[in-house]
């Protein structure tokens, strides 16, 4: 008999001879320090510290348990773990967002109808703002006007107060366009991008064309005053 098929029957052989109320669960591994595969019926001594097998008394391997790991291995593993849940979360969250949008527009056309709705609020804002900046610009053309007696000497002060306030209401109006101009963009995105998922998901190859919205339809913002 060969040396290698000596070495695997021994320890079916130990277990053999177990007496029949020892025998269930028998824990074996390597002996680092011979070489020799050990076995018992509880952790042996030189499996400590080591990878061993919980075998049944058929010598069927119930269990294999790995060298304990270093620091740093655990501390990898804690990472690799951290990460691998992360990239779960994340792949969650995509598919919650995916059924939401499914939800949210059951044909094409929804997204268009929201699109358009979402930039005609926002038109309505700017509209309003560049309307009060016209109806202030008129307001200080008169006052300006009013100024010019007063060209080589101090403006009265309610005079030089109403002027101010124009001023600062045109660039606060002014402020309140440049931030729904901005909102349009944030809208299109969205919106694109809303698109694209949606037919990614349903397969659809192409959107129908959109119609002129109020979004190709604003107004420029007020010039300067």
């Amino acid at each position: 008999m060969s040396e290698t098929a000596r070495r695997l029957l021994l320890p079916l052989l130990f277990l053999s001879a177990l007496p029949a109320q020892a025998a269930g669960e028998f824990y074996c591994c390597q002996d680092p320090a011979s070489g020799r595969r050990v076995c018992g019926d509880s952790l042996p001594g030189a499996c400590r510290g080591q990878s061993y097998r919980l075998i049944d008394n058929a010598g069927n391997v119930i269990k294999e348990v790995g060298k304990p790991l270093t620091p740093e291995q655990r501390a990898e593993q804690v990472a690799q773990d951290k990460l691998r849940k992360q990239q779960e979360e994340l792949v969650r969250e995509k598919r919650r967002k995916d059924q939401a949008l499914l939800d949210t527009y059951s044909l094409p056309e929804d997204i268009d109808l929201a699109q358009g709705k979402a930039e005609a609020d926002v038109n309505f804002s700017i509209k309003a703002a560049q309307r009060k900046i016209s109806e202030v610009q008129e307001r200080r053309a008169k006052l300006l006007n009013e100024a010019e007696f007063y060209k080589k000497k101090a403006l009265p002060a309610e005079l030089d107060r109403d002027l101010k306030a124009t001023e600062h209401e045109i660039k606060v109006q002014q402020e309140l366009i440049d931030v729904k101009q901005h909102d349009l963009a944030t809208i299109k995105t969205k919106y694109d991008a809303d698109r694209k998922r949606y037919f990614e998901l349903t397969g659809r190859s192409s959107s129908p064309v959109r119609p002129a919205n109020s979004a190709s339809a604003q107004t420029a913002p007020a010039g300067p005053y």
